[in-house]
C-alpha cells in the first residue's frame, strides 16, 4: 500500500499557480502519518520547490514511484502513466467533450480518477473545492470589466481604477482597493444617467456568496429581485449601488397556471418551471453568474433574448455579465468560450452569435475565465489543501489492486471515483458512449 504520493506541476497555462497542498501539510502528512512526497519542480507555482524542500518533500521531475498523484487541473493525454492514480478535477462527469480524449486515454492505460467536484457527504454537498474564492476574483474582475466598458462608453468611474483579481499582491490588496473605489462612490456619487446600478446575483452558493463578500465592500442596499423593474422610477441614490440575489424561486416559475413554485420539485422535475430572470435583466447593470448547472435545467440568459434586449435602436442598462460558473452555453448561452486572465472577457455579439475581443461592440461584455481561483493563488491553494489533507492518508494508503467493491475508503472518496482501473464506476454509466 501507497505510503509515497506526488504532487503534478500544472502546466494547463502560465496563469495556473495554485497546487493541492501546501508545503506546511506535506510536512503534516509527513509527520503524523507517515507519508512521503515527491513534487514535480514549477517556476509559477505560488509555493517555490525551495519551500517544498525545506519541509522535507522531495523535488523531482521523476513522480513515477508515487502510486497516487495529486493535481488540480487537466492531464495531457501524452503525460498519463499506466495503472496510476490521479486525484484532481477531471471535469469529466458531465460528459464534457473537451475530455473525453482524457478520459479515454486512463481507461486505456487502467487508470483510476478521483474527481474532486465529486467528493461529496451523504446529502450532496461538496467536501472539496475552492471556497468562494471563485466568486471573490470574478467579482473583482466584474468591476474592472465594468470600468473599462464604461470608458469604452466615455464615461469615467471609481471602477475605472480597478485591476483584475491576479493583479493584486493579495486578496487583502484586492479588498482595499475595492473598498477605496467604494469611498469614491459614497462621497463623490456615480456619474450621471448611471443610477440605479442595480447588480444582480444568481444563486447564494459559495461562488455567489464570494462575490456578494466582495460587492458588499461597496456602499449598497438590497433590493428583491421583484423590485428590480420598479426602482427607477422610486427614490434612488447615485451614492450607493443596489444588489439583488435570486434564488430558485426568483429565477424560474411553474408552467402550469396556479401552481405554487416547490424547490425540491423544482430540482426533480425542471422541465416543468420556465425561467423568468430575463423579466428582470434588462434593468440590471450587472449579471453575476454563480450556480451550479446542468443541461437539464433551463438556461436562464438566452441567445435570443440578447438579441431582442441590443436590437439596433435599444440602449440597453446591461453591461456586464460576469459568468463565474462558466459552464459554455450554459445557464448563460452567449458564454461561448471560456476565457484565462490573459484576455479575459469579450463582447457578445447578438447579431452574429460571436465573442469580440475586448470591450468594444452591440452587447455584453462576458467575463467567463475558467479557473478564476487561479487568481487568488496563495489564499486559494491554503484554503484547498486544508481540507485535502484530511483525505490524503486514506487515499495514499488504499488498496488500489483490490476490487472496486472491496477497496476500503471513506464513503465520499469512493463515490468520486468516476474510472476505477481502467473501467467506469457504477456511478457514472452514462459516459459510457462517450468514450466507445
Amino acid at each position: 500500500m501507497a505510503s509515497l504520493i506526488g504532487i503534478r506541476r500544472e502546466d494547463i497555462n502560465p496563469w495556473e499557480r495554485r497546487t493541492p497542498l501546501i508545503p506546511n501539510h506535506v510536512r503534516e502528512l509527513r509527520e503524523r502519518h507517515g507519508i512521503e512526497t515527491l513534487v514535480q519542480p514549477s517556476p509559477i507555482r505560488v509555493f517555490t520547490d525551495e519551500d517544498y524542500r525545506l519541509q522535507d518533500a522531495r523535488v523531482t521531475e521523476d513522480l513515477g514511484p508515487a502510486p497516487v498523484v495529486f493535481a488540480l487541473k487537466e492531464i495531457p493525454p501524452p503525460l498519463i502513466e499506466k495503472d496510476k492514480v490521479y486525484a484532481f478535477f477531471s471535469h469529466t462527469a458531465k460528459g464534457q467533450p473537451h475530455n473525453m480524449p482524457m478520459l479515454k486515454r486512463m481507461m486505456e492505460l487502467g487508470s483510476t480518477i478521483i474527481d474532486y467536484e465529486m467528493v461529496a457527504d451523504a446529502q450532496g454537498r461538496r467536501l472539496l473545492s475552492f471556497g468562494n474564492y471563485a466568486g471573490q476574483a470574478g467579482m473583482v474582475d466584474t468591476l474592472w470589466a465594468l470600468g473599462r466598458r464604461l470608458l469604452e462608453e466615455g464615461m469615467k468611474t471609481a471602477f475605472a481604477e480597478l485591476e483584475p483579481a491576479h493583479r493584486y499582491g493579495s486578496l487583502v490588496e484586492a479588498k482595499e482597493a475595492v473598498a477605496r473605489v467604494g469611498w469614491k462612490i459614497e462621497h463623490r456619487g456615480l456619474p450621471d444617467g448611471l443610477a440605479p446600478l442595480i447588480v444582480g446575483f444568481l444563486g447564494y452558493g459559495r461562488a455567489s456568496s464570494g462575490a456578494q463578500e466582495i460587492f458588499d465592500l461597496l456602499p449598497s442596499e438590497e433590493v428583491t429581485p421583484g423590485d428590480v423593474g420598479r426602482l427607477r422610477d422610486k427614490v434612488h441614490s447615485a451614492h450607493r449601488l443596489y444588489k439583488a440575489v435570486f434564488k430558485e424561486e426568483h429565477m424560474v416559475k411553474p408552467r402550469s397556471a396556479g401552481r405554487a413554485f416547490d424547490l425540491q420539485d423544482y430540482y426533480r422535475n425542471p422541465g416543468e418551471y420556465k425561467p423568468v430572470v430575463e423579466d428582470a435583466l434588462p434593468h440590471l447593470t450587472v449579471l453575476v453568474n454563480g450556480i451550479f448547472w446542468t443541461p437539464h435545467f433551463p438556461r436562464f440568459v438566452t441567445k435570443a433574448f440578447l438579441a431582442r434586449l441590443f436590437a439596433p435602436g435599444e440602449t440597453p442598462t446591461l453591461r456586464v455579465i460576469g459568468d463565474i460558473s462558466c459552464d459554455i452555453n450554459g445557464a448563460v448561452e452567449a458564454t461561448l468560450k471560456p476565457t484565462d486572465p490573459e484576455d479575459p472577457v469579450f463582447v457578445y455579439d447578438p447579431e452574429r452569435d460571436e465573442a469580440i475581443s475586448g470591450f468594444a461592440g452591440r452587447g455584453p461584455v462576458i467575463l467567463a475565465v475558467y479557473n478564476l481561483p487561479a487568481e487568488l493563488p496563495l489564499e486559494a491553494s491554503t484554503y484547498f489543501s486544508g481540507a485535502l489533507k484530511e483525505f490524503v492518508p486514506a487515499i495514499a494508503r488504499a488498496d488500489f489492486q483490490a476490487t472496486f467493491p472491496e477497496i476500503e475508503l471513506p464513503e465520499s472518496i469512493r463515490r468520486a471515483i468516476i474510472v476505477y482501473r481502467g473501467e467506469l464506476t457504477p456511478a457514472y454509466p452514462n459516459l459510457s458512449p462517450l468514450v466507445l
